[in-house]
């Protein structure tokens, strides 16, 4: 479980966030919507530590993500706007080893996740695929078998249909219900919920960086209204 509780960031004199609290359940898999600066980005990268509150507190699993970060991070899987400025390495296989080398994990146990986690996404036998000739779908695709190989129990992915076409788009989607499926908790950073929302338990929305709408796909629509977001239904 992710928690949010009172959760205030700053970037100097503006507040991103205001005192934002809020839960994710194991399992679940929630769209955080809204508008380009609404602070659904700065929220998630609290997730796993990548930024401080200036006030509040995040813990994953119950445990401050200030107690253990290598823990937190392990638990919760991040995949970035771009995924080619994150990239690490040349091929596939060599970027989708990364985190699990870092670990401190034996070859056999690192060839193992790194080969889950492309079967995951579907491109098994793609360990030596030049990641620059790859397509945005592909890449996006390497990004989350990156996150997956650490074994997540969250996975978090801020805007991962940016640049993508639709048949790029329906494949990461694709991949998403199976991982949920499968028992990962997964939340969806966008502004648009074309084919997202459908696969939602949950849709929360930001606006100015305070909650502004909680509720079930179904009941979303109206909740969003005025909030820059766009719905399909």
């Amino acid at each position: 479980m992710i928690e949010t509780r009172g959760l205030v960031h700053r970037y100097g004199d503006a507040t991103a966030l205001s005192g934002v609290s809020l839960t994710v359940p194991d399992g679940e898999f929630l769209v955080l919507a809204g508008a380009n600066g609404s602070g659904k980005t700065t929220l998630v990268r609290h997730f796993n530590g990548l930024l401080s509150p200036d006030d509040g507190e995040v813990l994953v699993d119950g445990t401050p993500v200030s107690e253990d970060l290598v823990a937190t991070r392990t638990r919760v899987g991040m995949v970035f706007q771009t995924p080619r400025d994150c990239f690490v390495a040349a091929t596939v296989g060599a970027d989708v080893a990364f985190g699990p080398e870092n670990l401190g994990l034996d070859r056999a146990e690192i060839d193992r996740r790194v080969d889950d986690a492309l079967a995951a996404v579907g491109m098994a036998g793609r360990r030596d695929d030049r990641i620059d000739e790859l397509s945005g779908g592909e890449q996006e695709r390497v990004a989350i078998a990156g996150a997956l190989a650490m074994e997540p129990d969250h996975l978090v992915l801020d805007e991962p249909f940016t640049g993508l076409d639709e048949p790029a788009r329906r494949s990461v989607l694709e991949r998403l219900e199976a991982l949920h499926d499968g028992g990962t908790s997964v939340v969806v950073v966008t502004h648009d919920l074309r084919g997202v929302g459908a696969l939602a338990d949950r849709i929360v929305a930001l606006s100015d960086g305070e909650i502004a709408a909680d509720a079930p796909p179904d009941g979303a629509a109206a909740a969003l209204s005025g909030l820059d977001v766009r719905v399909p239904w």
